[in-house]
């Protein structure tokens, strides 16, 4: 059974005392039933991450950076790396989510090195694809996501990608109102592992947990989790609210495949 994950995507909020609330009260809400059938993972910004590991409940939940260079140290100043990370207890890493694409100029060769950096440092890497609205309305998405995994993931080994779980985020619903419907992202879930699949092997393709990271929340997150190939959630303005995430959380742990 693959696993079933529900990870919060904080971004640029929060500060040092409004996050130590909120991760208190989010692993402190976790039931007994939640951490045995859903890993729960917070992806915070970096002033984080230090003292939400030291908290007495941080065994309830898992630790992730939203970010981490693709070297292992250097002249790189205002960045982190990856030995950095684990050091705080750190075990797993976004990369390539759509605003570090967007923003930050993140390509498919630079984030495949970045990949590649975090597996060595014994991180697991949560790999963000999706495409964006032009794509969609073009019918090219299939495309558009087989070739973002192709070009920084396939250089992979299979005992490497195993470690990767794989976050769908289309672009064209993120914070645009504008939610696909769940057979939509069932369909993309499906392409992403058929496409493992043919580059790997079909039982690695099913051990690989995939996430859906667009817009999702308390109220549609039930239908989506229902769906065979959606893994659980990568969430982002709904993981700001101790209520809404746990909703979100307990809806993993009620889904039935």
């Amino acid at each position: 059974m693959r696993s079933q994950i529900v990870a919060a995507n904080w971004k640029m909020n929060k500060n040092f005392g409004e996050g130590l609330k909120l991760a208190t009260e989010v692993a402190q809400r976790l039931a007994p039933a939640d951490q045995r059938t859903v890993q729960v993972i917070l992806f915070v910004p970096f002033i984080h991450l230090e003292a939400i590991n030291r908290l007495p409940e941080a065994g309830n939940l898992r630790l992730g950076a939203q970010n981490c260079h693709e070297q292992i140290a250097g002249a790189f100043t205002g960045e982190i790396s990856g030995p950095m990370l684990q050091s705080v207890g750190v075990q797993f890493v976004l990369i390539g989510h759509s605003e570090r694409r967007h923003y930050f100029g993140e390509h498919n060769a630079l984030l495949a090195q970045k990949v590649s950096t975090a597996l060595t440092c014994g991180l697991r890497p949560v790999f963000c694809c999706g495409e964006s609205q032009q794509s969609r309305a073009a019918g090219e998405q299939a495309h558009f996501v087989q070739q973002q995994l192709a070009e920084s993931l396939f250089h992979l080994t299979e005992a490497q990608i195993a470690r990767v779980i794989i976050a769908y985020e289309p672009v064209w619903a993120i914070g645009t109102g504008n939610t696909p419907a769940p057979e939509q992202v069932q369909a993309m879930h499906q392409i992403i592992r058929h496409t493992i699949a043919r580059q790997y092997s079909e039982e690695v393709a099913q051990a690989i947990p995939v996430l859906y990271g667009g817009s999702c929340n308390a109220q549609n997150s039930p239908a989506f989790f229902a769906c065979p190939d959606i893994d659980g959630g990568l969430i982002g303005g709904a993981s700001l609210e101790a209520d809404s995430f746990i909703t979100i959380v307990n809806s993993l742990a009620s889904s039935t495949h």
